[in-house]
């Protein structure tokens, strides 16, 4: 066995981990069994490093003294098995950028709101002035971003994925929205397994870190109990139970840390609704936490613009308003996002089917949605459940005939709604393509 590393996958958190090697003197080589996109192709080659595509050398991965996987290679593959077997040490491209850094870490992950949450964080942080870095499963390469710039933080996005291979990565403030089904198809539907995953979160940490969880969350709450992290726990809660470091109380949110107390009107927030709430919540504890002035944090919590495809107001088509929530990949998002809804609604549901329960959204269909329109290359699961539910439903092969049906089902008054409940990869290349498709349709109308 020699000593090289071996990067597997060729995106943006493969390409970053390789520099950051080459950085730091280690032999390396990149292997991804597809073809790279021209950017991350001309940026190896730039940075010198050994890399192939179209296929895996297995010889020479099975001589590496550790590998670091892309979150999207799931344990099972072939070759995953075979470097288990030999004993080779699998790490994600967060656990070893962390090596390489004495920043503090915030971590945010969740089933829902961890994207949102991680960017208002971000944002707070760097309004009120403080040296911040956004990575993981958001915006640039972390390992990249160790590897050529200095930051005194990070707000890392992490999902379930990224969290598996993490063993002596720390957060020093740990973020847990919620835990709610999904993935389940990569965790041999075993909720536990999905659970144990996100649950990492906590991992390695002790006295004066901190862990901040949605408190009315049985899954999580049941884990604590569990776990029995070392770290200062923290709270949110939607109503003021005299528990909770964040609840709101009347039309104001307030945050108790470190014996002051932080309060806002609700309706000065620049995100609305309950699920938003929480996120607002959880990053206000952060803030305080890292000793944030009031003034800056409801600044901060009143200008910031939100993340493209989740809840996205597209435009409004002859009274009908459009909303692009590509972003929803699992059922409870789509649930959110009902909720929120104030009107009727044409909701734009399907794709790659995760092993959903739609149960979750039949309730709130059957109040809310006048039409369904299924997008996807096989629609039976959505047929099954929902025929029968809603008087209208029909099929689209593309993102132009979905948008042309549900202009032609709305009414008036109503919402034409994007919140899919499934990944996008059997139309799209990802949910970022399905929603600027949807984007480009509406416009066009």
């Amino acid at each position: 066995m020699n000593d090289e590393l071996v990067v597997l996958g060729g995106g943006e958190s493969g390409v970053g981990s390789a520099i950051l090697a080459k950085v730091k003197g280690l032999s390396v080589f990149l292997s991804d069994s597809g073809l790279l996109k021209e950017e991350h192709r001309k940026t190896l080659l730039d940075h010198g490093i050994d890399f192939e595509e179209g296929g895996h050398s297995e010889e020479k991965i099975l001589q590496a003294s550790e590998v670091v996987k892309s979150p999207g290679i799931p344990d099972t593959t072939p070759l995953m098995r075979k470097i288990r077997e030999k004993g080779i040490r699998v790490i994600s491209e967060i656990e070893f950028a962390g090596r390489y850094t004495n920043a503090r870490m915030i971590c945010i992950t969740g089933s829902n709101g961890k994207t949102t949450t991680a960017s208002l964080i971000y944002h707070i942080l760097k309004s009120a002035g403080l040296n911040v870095g956004l990575g993981g499963n958001i915006g640039r390469s972390f390992a990249r971003q160790v590897a050529e710039e200095h930051y005194d933080y990070y707000v890392l996005e992490l999902s379930s994925f990224q969290l598996e291979g993490v063993y002596d990565f720390k957060a020093d403030i740990a973020v847990l929205m919620n835990i709610t089904p999904d993935h389940l198809d990569r965790y041999d539907h075993d909720m536990q397994k999905y659970v144990d995953a996100k649950m990492r979160i906590v991992r390695n940490h002790k006295m004066g870190d901190s862990f901040i969880y949605w408190m009315d969350d049985p899954v999580v709450t049941k884990e604590l109990e569990k776990l029995k992290p070392a770290s200062d726990i923290y709270s949110f809660t939607e109503k003021n139970n005299h528990l909770a470091t964040a609840y709101s109380e009347g039309n104001k949110m307030y945050i108790q840390t470190k014996g002051t107390l932080f309060d806002m009107e609700l309706e000065l927030l620049a995100l609305q609704g309950m699920h938003n709430l929480y996120n607002s919540m959880a990053s206000g504890i952060v803030a305080k936490l890292l000793d944030i002035s009031d003034d800056n944090l409801r600044l901060a919590l009143s200008d910031f613009k939100g993340v493209p495809h989740r809840l996205e107001k597209v435009a409004s088509v002859r009274g009908v308003q459009y909303i692009n929530d590509s972003k929803a990949t699992n059922v409870n998002s789509c649930w959110y996002a009902l909720q929120s809804m104030r009107t009727k609604v044409v909701l734009i549901l399907g794709g790659t089917d995760k092993g959903n329960d739609y149960s979750e959204i039949e309730d709130l269909v059957r109040q809310k949605v006048r039409a369904l329109i299924f997008l996807g290359k096989d629609n039976s699961k959505l047929h099954a459940y929902f025929d029968g539910i809603v008087p209208s439903i029909e099929d689209a092969g593309s993102m132009k005939e979905a948008v042309d049906a549900a202009y032609r089902l709305a009414k008036k008054g109503d919402t034409v709604l994007l919140s899919p409940c499934c990944a996008s990869f059997d139309l799209f290349q990802n949910y970022e393509d399905r929603g600027n498709q949807f984007k480009d349709c509406v416009r066009r109308l």
